[in-house]
């Protein structure tokens, strides 16, 4: 017998998947292709137009998405002010990928580095607010290695001038 999981898997949605609200939910799916060459599963407008259930691909993974509804209590980072959540995103290349969402409308919120625990890794905020670090996976590390990388990475911030 088929698990409810094994039949979400079939249809491309995880177990668990991200659920993005945005103020223009329709306007960030076509931001996602485009920036991150997400491909649509499925959309679901309401008669008004916005988006009650969209679900894309992102590297594989499925990230659903649905339109503010103020009068369900629903808001997107926008409206409130940010997001505490940053989308994490394996790409092969994090310069690129940073720019290619950049180019489609992305805010730079930390450049791509060398990151202390052996990715290259930056931040970029969508136009719907919310935060996406891109991350290559430069070498393997112990958890002994980054905790060390991690203490020099801190130090060398404390005594650095302002």
């Amino acid at each position: 017998m088929t698990s409810v999981i094994e039949k979400a898997a079939e249809k491309g949605v995880h177990s668990l998947s991200p659920h993005l609200v945005c103020k223009g939910a329709a306007d960030a799916m076509e931001f996602y292709k485009t920036a991150f060459g997400a491909t649509e599963l499925m959309r679901l407008a309401g008669d008004d137009g916005r988006i009650l259930h969209g679900c894309m691909s992102i590297n594989g993974s499925s990230v659903m998405l649905v339109d503010e509804m103020p009068d369900w209590g629903v808001f997107g980072p926008k409206t409130l002010g940010g997001t505490p959540v940053t989308m994490h995103l394996v790409v092969e290349d994090a310069d690129a990928a940073a720019q290619r969402a950049i180019d489609a409308g992305a805010t730079l919120v930390m450049p791509v580095a060398d990151a202390f625990w052996g990715d290259r890794y930056g931040l970029v905020e969508d136009p719907f607010g919310h935060r996406w670090s891109v991350s290559t996976p430069l070498r393997e590390m112990t958890a002994e290695e980054i905790r060390a990388a991690a203490k020099d990475a801190m130090c060398g911030e404390a005594s650095a001038p302002a």
